[in-house]
């Protein structure tokens, strides 16, 4: 059998490489795609926050005084009335007991001589009473004189005046007298300021902070010990103002303290700040725990993951394959039967990396990923599966993603 030549081979396989090129061209160029499937999709909100009390209560010194004892340290668990620290009250100590005395003096002695006085006053009336009446008929018989008739009378006078006198100071001094009242008022006074110097907890709760140790002179408006408010515990989380389309209150978060990772625990959204931080640009959310884990400490760090949204199945395009988004409308770029097509699609739960399709597409189609200006439809393509980018989120870059 005879050989090909050399030149039949060049100019053979010239033609098929011009025919290889040519039904290449006609299949279309290869692009990245997205093949779409089904599957569940919770939408979440993820930030970092902070443990803190409901409330937290700053316990001072209402006085001036100087500390003599501290009774509680940092950790401790105080209840209502529990006694803090005492302060030095020498003066006001003496101050009570002037008072006191003062009252006492006014109950026990100045009342009683002033009923004694009355009944000595009655008794000179009496006693005048009957002379000024014998020296009447002895007058009338001419057995005295009318001088001494007078001075009887007048001694009867004065003994009248004497116990008016006396019954006006027994009422002065009765239970409830204007006296008895101020002095009450100033033995109240003064106890009040004393008991001023004996610091309590007006609420249950934990100590977190102290600043007073014995020796050391406190006065009003200086913080001495700081109590976390026993009950609800919240978590305070700022999040981008950008998430706040999707929050609402009521919505369930996962939490997980970043010193215990294998221990999440649930919390609530309770509160959604009014105002927007201008200068960084987020809003605070509290979430409330309820019960709140015993492993829980003041100012913990913690991730959380408000859920936002769930699909029981869903189909989620990834962002860079969307077009011409406008509020919940969207297009796509399809490739069916090698040949690309425009198709407009509704949206639903939105991320930073992935979007919820809720109508227009199905579940098996090829979405082309970051599709080149010059396509137009009906061009013919060949796909090539593209990986789904990966969620910002699990960097922590961004606080949105969809699981």
């Amino acid at each position: 059998m005879k050989r090909p030549s050399l030149p039949v081979i060049a100019v053979g396989s010239i033609l098929a490489g011009l025919a290889w090129w040519s039904w290449q061209g006609m299949r279309g160029p290869v692009l990245d795609a997205y093949q779409l499937t089904a599957r569940p999709m919770v939408q979440t909100v993820v930030a970092t926050g902070r443990v803190a009390a409901v409330s937290r209560a700053q316990v001072g010194s209402p006085v001036t005084a100087v500390v003599l004892e501290r009774r509680v340290r940092e950790g401790d668990v105080v209840r209502p009335g529990d006694v803090l620290a005492i302060l030095r009250a020498d003066d006001l100590e003496a101050a009570v007991r002037e008072a006191e005395a003062q009252l006492a003096q006014l109950q026990q002695s100045t009342r009683p001589q002033a009923q004694a006085s009355l009944r000595e006053a009655e008794a000179r009336l009496a006693q005048a009473s009957r002379e000024a009446d014998r020296r009447r008929k002895l007058f009338q018989r001419q057995m005295i004189t009318r001088e001494t008739m007078e001075q009887a009378a007048q001694a009867e006078t004065v003994a009248r005046t004497a116990l008016e006198q006396a019954r006006l100071t027994v009422q002065a001094l009765v239970p409830g007298n204007p006296g008895e009242a101020a002095a009450r008022a100033r033995l109240a006074n003064v106890r009040a300021q004393l008991a001023k110097t004996t610091i309590r907890a007006e609420v249950g709760g934990t100590v977190l902070t102290r600043n007073a140790e014995p020796g050391d002179l406190v006065q009003p408006g200086r913080i001495l010990f700081e109590i976390a408010r026993s009950g609800d515990t919240e978590i305070l989380v700022p999040v981008d103002e950008k998430n706040l389309g999707v929050l609402a209150i009521g919505q369930q978060a996962t939490c997980i303290a970043d010193a215990y990772p294998l221990q999440p625990f649930a919390a609530t959204l309770g509160f959604i700040a009014p105002s927007v931080d201008p200068q960084r640009g987020t809003v605070e959310l509290r979430l409330t725990v309820r019960p709140a884990p015993a492993f829980l400490r003041q100012d913990m760090t913690v991730s959380v993951n408000v859920e936002t949204g769930r699909r029981a199945r869903a189909l989620a395009v990834p962002n860079d394959a969307l077009l011409a988004v406008n509020g919940r409308q969207g297009q796509v770029w399809v490739v069916e039967h090698g040949r690309a097509e425009r198709r407009r699609v509704e949206l639903g739960l939105r991320g930073l990396v992935q979007t919820e399709a809720s109508a227009g597409l199905k579940a098996g189609d090829w979405v082309l990923a970051d599709p080149p200006a010059t396509l137009a439809p009906g061009d013919r393509v060949r796909v090539t599966a593209a990986a789904v980018p990966a969620d910002p989120a699990t960097r922590q870059e961004l606080p949105v993603k969809l699981d």
